[in-house]
C-alpha cells in the first residue's frame, strides 16, 4: 500500500543546487572582504585619532594591513 513510488518523489541528491552554491559563494566572500576592510578602517581610526596618533600613520597601516590581507585572503588557483 505504502510501497509504491511516484516520479515525483524526492531522491537525495537529485535536486540542482547551482543557487545554492553561488549564494554561499557570495555570502563567503562578502563575509572575508567585509570583515578585512572593517578591520583596515578601525586600525586606520584608532591610529588617526589616537592620543599623539597622525592621519598619515593610520592611513599608511590601514592600507598596508588591506594590502596583506588581500594577498592572503584573494582566491587561489584550483589545483587539477
Amino acid at each position: 500500500m505504502a510501497d509504491h513510488h511516484n516520479s515525483d518523489d524526492y531522491v537525495r541528491g537529485s535536486q540542482e543546487i547551482s543557487e545554492q552554491v553561488s549564494t554561499y559563494e557570495l555570502f563567503q566572500n562578502l563575509a572575508k572582504w567585509g570583515s578585512l576592510l572593517t578591520a583596515a578602517v578601525l586600525l586606520f581610526l584608532t591610529l588617526a585619532f589616537m592620543h599623539g596618533g597622525s592621519i598619515i600613520t593610520g592611513l599608511i597601516a590601514g592600507i598596508g594591513l588591506f594590502v596583506v590581507g588581500w594577498f592572503f585572503l584573494r582566491a587561489k588557483p584550483a589545483a587539477h
